[in-house]
């Protein structure tokens, strides 16, 4: 399995680890993001005492994590193992305690799991922190893909172990650029772009890709058969978070299908508008879902706040899978994917992720310096257009307050455009925006520019024309 990125967390891993003292991380993330392989990849240079718990009763998990203790240290098993999570911690402390100078990293993995079949697990772990662990040089890493848990269980501040960590990791999935790293070198520009917008930055889902299949194919085999490995992705994961799986279903239904304030959400997914607002909340905090208000509008008081999907596998799913489901289940997935793979709808559905692409790329660009610019805010504005009389918006603004910049983004994923009409209304909306400073303009496109608009482009030292091809080639200075 291939491994890509992930290096601020690598580096906070062995920061921790070099301080030759205890420590304690907790990594966490929703399932399939990546965390198991993070932790292998770092233990790579470490010893490693690795216990992953299971759904299983409380007695089975100690006897697995005896076993796993017992073979780390090289000591002959004995019946039965420990006979609590005290005796079990306690046999670790006292092993680090004798070979100080052999430092060790301590993995409880799954820890909800643990948890769930011994509730008691979180009071002993932080008494054991408090009297043992504290006086051995033992880094302690607990991960768990259920985010609730992790955030009310360890880190809440009514948690028995909340102040007790050094560092918590919250992994995310890929960006677009990471996620290219993990498809097929056989996929060109368009495909990369199509499986980010359809698979997400996932690792785990862009692994599925059989580099020997086209992405129609692979979508098919992977989205829209019964078989596939992806169809109940979505409700795995909603099951394993939340109680009303079925519920927040709908929701995420309701807002795929294109209903984006409460009350409209509500009505579509059969769900009290009293309600709803909670059911959105934890779905944000999952990360699946995202609340946005024009750029420069204050998002706790604005009224214009609209709700989308904001991870691009769940965006896909209940866009072109959940609403083919009948189709799938009976057979005709072949026919179902040709409108979810190709096509003018499709290419609406790709535009609306192109976007967050572009805005993907320009965080790149300006953190790793190759674009001179220092983004302390960015969004999307829409709203009303008072010269125009009309409704309107800006697909990109980026503000650098340190410099007083203002960058504004078109983002066109068509064949055909008029590049000049493009250019000319972007610059036109500029006023719209009323923080003050220089302006930058980019022009997003899917195709590169014609030679005379990149001749225009070359006079004009405030516009930058990218085009998607050149987007995923490799890091350069644009100016």
């Amino acid at each position: 399995m291939k491994f890509v990125g992930r290096t601020a967390e690598l580096q906070t891993l062995e920061y921790h680890f070099s301080l030759n003292k205890f420590q304690m991380i907790v990594v966490y993330g929703r399932r399939r993001v990546g965390k198991t392989a993070l932790i292998s990849r770092f233990c790579e240079k470490h010893r490693a005492l690795w216990f992953t718990a299971k759904e299983q009763s409380a007695t089975a998990n100690l006897r697995e994590l005896s076993q796993s203790i017992l073979r780390f240290f090289n000591e002959p098993g004995f019946s039965g193992g420990f006979a609590s999570w005290d005796d079990a911690l306690s046999f670790i402390v006292g092993k680090a305690k004798a070979e100080p100078e052999h430092p060790f990293v301590f993995v409880l993995d799954e820890l909800p799991y643990a948890a769930a079949a011994e509730p008691s697990l979180p009071s002993a772990l932080q008494i054991a922190i408090d009297h043992w662990f504290k006086d051995t040089n033992i880094l302690m890493i607990l991960c768990g893909s259920n985010e609730g848990f992790m955030e009310s269980k360890v880190l809440g501040y009514k948690s028995p172990l909340y102040g007790r960590g050094n560092a918590q990791i919250r992994l995310k999935p890929f960006d677009l650029f990471d996620a290219c790293r993990l498809m097929p070198k056989t996929a060109d520009w368009r495909d990369r772009i199509h499986y980010y917008a359809t698979l997400g930055g996932t690792p785990y889902y862009l692994e599925q890709i059989d580099p020997d299949m086209s992405f129609q194919d692979n979508i098919l085999s992977r989205c829209f058969s019964q078989n596939g490995i992806l169809y109940e992705e979505p409700m795995m994961l909603l099951r394993q978070e939340l109680r009303e799986p079925a519920l927040y279903s709908s929701i995420l239904d309701a807002v795929g299908a294109g209903r984006t304030r409460p009350k409209e959400i509500a009505e579509y997914a059969g769900v009290d508008a009293n309600t709803v607002g909670s059911y959105l909340r934890t779905l944000t905090r999952l990360g699946i879902i995202e609340r946005l208000v024009p750029f420069g509008e204050d998002p706790h008081h604005s009224r214009k706040g609209l709700w989308k999907i904001k991870d691009p596998f769940f965006a896909y799913w209940y866009r072109f899978v959940s609403p083919a489901s009948t189709l799938i289940d009976t057979g005709y997935g072949k026919t179902a994917v040709k409108t979810a793979s190709s096509g003018e709808v499709f290419d609406t559905y790709v535009g609306q992720q192109f976007e967050t692409m572009c805005m993907q790329w320009l965080l790149r660009q300006c953190g790793e310096q190759h674009i001179d610019f220092l983004p302390n805010a960015y969004g999307k504005w829409w709203g009303n257009d008072p010269t125009k009389r009309e409704q309107t918006d800006i697909d990109i603004v980026m503000t650098d307050s340190f410099n007083h910049r203002v960058l504004l983004g078109e983002c066109k994923w068509r064949e055909r455009l008029n590049e000049t009409e493009a250019i000319d209304r972007l610059k036109a909306r500029s006023p719209l925006i009323r923080d003050k400073g220089e302006r930058l303009y980019y022009l997003f496109t899917k195709r590169p520019a014609s030679e005379k608009t990149i001749a225009k482009a070359a006079l004009d030292p405030t516009l930058t024309l990218i085009d998607a091809e050149r987007m995923l080639a490799q890091p350069q200075d644009i100016r």
